[in-house]
C-alpha cells in the first residue's frame, strides 16, 4: 500500500505541477495544448499538486 501511495501521489504531484507551468504559460510544452495560458489549468495543477503531497505524505507515515 504504500508504494502505491508514494507512485499516485508523485505522479499526481508531477502532472499538478506540468498543469500549473502549462497555466500560467511558463511551460508551452506541447505547442498545440489547448490549456496553455488558461489560468483555470493552474487552480486544477494547484489541486492535482496539493493532493499528490498529502498522497506522499500518508505512504511515508
Amino acid at each position: 500500500m504504500r508504494k502505491l501511495l508514494l507512485t499516485v501521489g508523485f505522479l499526481a504531484l508531477a502532472i499538478g505541477l506540468l498543469w500549473i507551468g502549462q497555466g500560467t504559460g511558463v511551460i508551452g510544452w506541447p505547442p498545440s495544448s489547448f490549456m496553455i495560458g488558461q489560468l483555470q489549468w493552474a487552480g486544477y495543477g494547484a489541486t492535482s499538486a496539493a493532493i499528490g503531497l498529502i498522497l506522499i505524505w500518508q505512504g511515508q507515515a
